[in-house]
């Protein structure tokens, strides 16, 4: 999931020391390092091997040389009945006391001369030493055998020395001889230091199911949908590390004892002057542990052309591993890493410094790259939401890297470029909402929706808003710290405003808030953008309202969004925060006015058949007048129970307000009426034929109002 490794500002010097003492040694001395027809080489393992042989070459010629002027038998190597060559009569131990007390004396610089035999006897012991431990076909290991390899290290950092005080006074046979003996050993260690680093294993906490977040379903796609009610929580995944056993996680793979063993190699080269190759061979090791702990995380490096390519239901996967894996490294890995790097360079803390700074420099270039290449994808509603983890994602990883590196100059280039890359993603963001208004302006249907239901654009937007008001402090950072992107998209809306209505404006400065947000009380910069797309919907949906041919339904249609919008609000402290007390109370009042309206221009018709002006002339009933008015009545009561029996009010509070509302204007209307003007019309055919419902009959038929089921023709109710 890793990019592959960019370019990174600065050039990886972790391991450009050349240590060459041989290089101050004086004409005539052999080259401190590698020697092979005196020209020093690299250190790859290939050619220490093929200086090695070199090496034992000339070790033997010595040893020849040595025999033939020493007839001494306290200097012969001695043949055992097995064959095995053994060593010199003088032990190891008494060796390093002479070497001990020279050294000492030439601290003190007493001038005491060491006698050649008792160098020459030594670097023969310390050689066979390696060599048993390096010889056969399957040789003992060193670091099996703790004792005598502590007294090989001893013995080698002394030949160190020893090679150190024959540089200075240019005793030319010595310096080559201790030179040919250091490199053999180095070469031996650094095998040895490559054998224990290699055999590591991961860690249990290292396997994470980075699945597990998504286990419920995959994000849906927004095209007017809802968002989903599934939201990934990338913390849950972090919370098995917390259950691995400390005493396993001490070292990232590594027992304590194996730890020191390291630390004790690795002591050795850097005071024999092998810091490069030592550092070499960690840093090469210890990266490709990294790599197979990422590919356990089911992270697999990716090109910027893999990752604009791949299709977004993919690709929030991959974003879900990267959020997982980061978290993951900066908060376990790197610190156990710290923790390893400190223990085993001990000795030299400024190699384990450089060593953990470049380690964690290039993993943080290759976590920004992917990180980089997201933000560089086409945008889209939908990715809003991934953005804003790797937004906070990106966000908490400068708090993290300044508690783990103690460069300065580092840190500060590393919180640079991750504040680069989290730039990038704030600027997307911000563009996603960008294009979300553009997405409301444009949305022109010219389809009403059916029985003035909640449209499917107020559906999106609001549930788009409440899962994004979730992230409502970090938004507010977004758009607070991009305040001049948010100010130009802003201005630019007031320009178009100002070619609009001032009725518009006056609706659209409603709906923004009011003297809710007056100059003491400016509006964040992510409330205004709230409100901006707020207002945006608010002037789609009086639009929308113009389609229906009934004012009537228009009011519905436009009671149902509201109530819709108010809802979401209640249900959402963070957007009724930020939106206001004032725009939800002037919300409320729009919604009272759009029922008065509905109420007056369907019922205040039906109303009009009951008022008994011109019924009476003279003091007498105009009975046809009178058969006239319930006619009108009867005829216009059942064309609206039959229409907006199929219109939709999906809020029980709502369609339950509006049934109540309407029964107790119409049942106490009705039932005078008919009390004082029933008993004018004839008994029988005639009182049937006019007189259709009961008072009871129209709460009854009020109360099937609103529930999408179209009705026939009323029947008289028994």
């Amino acid at each position: 999931m890793f990019l592959r490794q960019r370019d990174s500002p600065r050039k990886d010097n972790n391991h450009q020391k050349s240590s060459s003492p041989g290089e101050e040694a004086s004409g005539g001395l052999a080259p401190d390092h590698h020697v092979s027809g005196g020209t020093p080489t690299g250190s790859p393992r290939v050619e220490r091997k093929l200086e090695e042989q070199d090496l034992v070459v000339m070790a033997e010629e010595m040893a020849i040389s040595e025999q033939d002027d020493d007839d001494d038998s306290k200097g012969r190597e001695r043949i055992d009945e097995s064959g095995e060559t053994a060593l010199p009569d003088h032990d190891l131990g008494k060796l390093s006391e002479e070497v001990d007390e020279f050294l000492e004396d030439k601290s003190s610089e007493i001038g005491i001369e060491i006698p050649t035999c008792v160098v020459d006897k030594f670097a023969k012991v310390v050689e066979l030493e390696i060599a048993k431990f390096d010889s056969g076909e399957a040789p003992v290991k060193w670091w099996h055998e703790s004792e005598e390899g502590l007294s090989v290290l001893d013995s080698v950092e002394r030949i160190s020395k020893l090679k150190n005080v024959f540089r200075k006074s240019h005793h030319s046979e010595m310096f080559n001889k201790t030179t040919v003996v250091l490199q053999r050993a180095m070469v031996f260690f650094e095998d040895e230091f490559r054998a224990i680093l290699e055999d590591y294993r991961i860690p249990n906490s290292d396997v994470i199911d980075v699945n597990a977040g998504n286990a419920k379903g995959k994000q849906p796609q927004y095209s007017h949908q809802p968002p989903s009610e599934e939201h990934d929580q990338c913390e849950a995944e972090l919370q098995q590390p917390d259950q691995a056993s400390s005493e396993e996680d001490q070292f990232p793979g590594y027992a304590p004892e194996m730890v020191w063993k390291l630390k004790r190699i690795a002591t050795c080269m850097i005071f024999c002057g092998y810091e490069a190759e030592c550092c070499q061979a960690y840093s090469i090791i210890r990266r490709h542990a990294l790599h197979d702990s990422l590919r356990k995380l089911g992270c697999e490096k990716m090109s910027i052309d893999d990752v604009q390519k791949m299709q977004w239901e993919s690709l929030q996967g991959e974003v879900a591993k990267w959020i997982v894996t980061t978290k993951h490294c900066f908060k376990i890995y790197l610190s156990r890493e710290l923790r390893l790097c400190n223990e085993v360079f001990l000795e030299n803390q400024s190699a384990s410094a450089s060593f953990f700074g470049n380690f964690t420099r290039s993993i943080v270039i290759q976590l920004l790259n992917f990180a980089e290449a997201v933000a560089m994808t086409k945008r889209s509603t939908e990715k809003l939401f991934k953005f804003l983890d790797i937004y906070e994602t990106l966000r908490d990883l400068i708090g993290s890297i300044g508690g783990l590196l103690s460069d300065e100059e580092l840190t500060h280039e590393l919180i640079s470029e991750i504040t680069t890359a989290r730039n990038r993603i704030a600027e997307a963001v911000i563009g996603i909402f960008s294009d979300l208004e553009n997405s409301i302006k444009t949305d022109t249907g010219k389809t009403p929706v059916p029985g003035g239901a909640v449209h499917p654009l107020t559906r999106y937007i609001m549930n788009y808003v409440k899962y994004a008001c979730e992230y409502k402090d970090t938004l507010e950072q977004v758009f607070h710290e991009h305040q001049n992107i948010d100010q130009a998209d802003a201005s630019g809306l007031e320009s178009e405003n100002e070619t609009e209505t001032p009725q518009h404006r006056q609706h659209d400065h409603h709906h923004r808030g009011g003297d809710d947000h007056n100059q003491s009380t400016k509006p964040s910069p992510f409330s205004f953008q709230l409100m901006t797309v707020m207002g945006l919907l608010d002037s789609n949906l009086e639009s929308k309202s113009k389609l229906y041919k009934e004012l009537s339904l228009s009011y519905i249609f436009l009671m149902n969004n509201g109530r819709y919008i108010m809802q979401k609000i209640k249900g959402s402290p963070e957007i009724h925060d930020l939106m206001g007390d004032t725009w939800c109370r002037r919300r409320s009042s729009d919604l009272r006015q759009y029922h008065k309206n509905y109420q007056r221009e369907t019922w205040g018709k039906v109303l009009g058949c009951l008022k008994d002006d011109g019924l009476m002339v003279h003091g007498k009933i105009v009975k046809p007048l009178l058969k006239e008015r319930f006619k009108s009545f009867n005829a216009t009561f059942e064309e609206i129970h039959k229409t907006q029996s199929s219109w939709v009010v999906s809020d029980e509070q709502l369609q339950s307000e509006l049934r109540v509302s309407i029964s107790a204007v119409m049942t106490p209307a009705y039932r005078s009426f008919l009390a004082r003007f029933s008993q004018y019309l004839d008994a029988g055919r005639q009182t049937e034929k006019y007189v259709k419902f009961g008072p009871e009959d129209i709460e009854s038929y009020i109360d099937d109002l609103f529930d999408g089921n179209p009705s026939s023709i009323i029947r008289r109710r028994t």
